[in-house]
């Protein structure tokens, strides 16, 4: 049977709105009305600390995140400490993953196979390292993974950098990585991309990965079941 999947692309977002959306989307698919919801987006200047960051990973003091407009915030994915801001597409797939393969390594590696497709049709190799999550060309990472996953439906996912202001991550240890630096799609020499493009690219790669077809919800059809407008 066909899975019936939908995807939504919300623009420039708080990080809470994220949060609020990926619950939204959660809900939906636990009630069995959709086997999975794919949301991109863009965040405002944030660092977000998962289960497993350590308090040394912030190189500031929090008054100076603060001054700059940098929200903080604490969340249940896995990982360490991570950073998004405008230019970043940030994918939230939220899968049951049930109808898929109920296998956490398995639903990991997908996702950074889909970022690695992705960033090829662009003209860039890039791989996976071992020891390490993620996607990476040139011993850099140029996009982050974590997710969590509750009753076998996941939430959270990936941050692919794609032309955003790299300079916020001087402000943390990403992912807890003191070796290695980081990297973007701009950075790799890809001077032309826009955002539009990268997401098609993702829809289509997430469609051939994980074997199915995505319906688009426009956000004027979830406007009157979210505290917040997505017009």
């Amino acid at each position: 049977m066909p899975r019936k999947c939908a995807v939504i692309e919300a623009g420039l977002r708080t990080y809470t709105e994220g949060l609020q959306l990926q619950k939204w989307a959660w809900d939906k698919v636990a009630s069995g009305e959709w086997d999975g919801i794919l949301i991109l987006l863009q965040h405002f200047p944030v660092i977000t600390l998962g289960r497993t960051h350590e308090p040394e990973e912030l190189l500031w003091p929090a008054a100076e995140y603060t001054s700059l407009g940098i929200e903080m915030v604490h969340c249940n994915r896995g990982g360490k400490t991570t950073c998004h801001n405008p230019g970043q597409l940030v994918g939230y797939p939220i899968l049951n993953l049930t109808k898929w393969r109920q296998d956490t390594h398995w639903y990991m590696r997908s996702i950074e196979q889909i970022v690695i497709n992705t960033i090829a049709c662009l003209g860039i190799r890039a791989e996976r390292k071992q020891g390490y999550t993620g996607v990476w060309t040139k011993d850099r990472k140029i996009a982050a993974i974590g997710v969590a996953i509750r009753r076998w439906i996941t939430s959270h996912g990936f941050a692919l950098n794609v032309n955003n202001d790299l300079a916020i991550f001087k402000s943390v240890v990403p992912c807890g990585i003191r070796d290695f630096g980081v990297t973007s799609l701009l950075d790799e020499g890809i001077g032309e991309v826009v955002m539009p493009e990268v997401c098609k690219i993702v829809i289509y790669e997430f469609q051939q990965v994980l074997q199915c077809s995505f319906n688009t919800v426009t956000p004027l059809k979830i406007d009157k079941e979210l505290p917040w407008s997505m017009s």
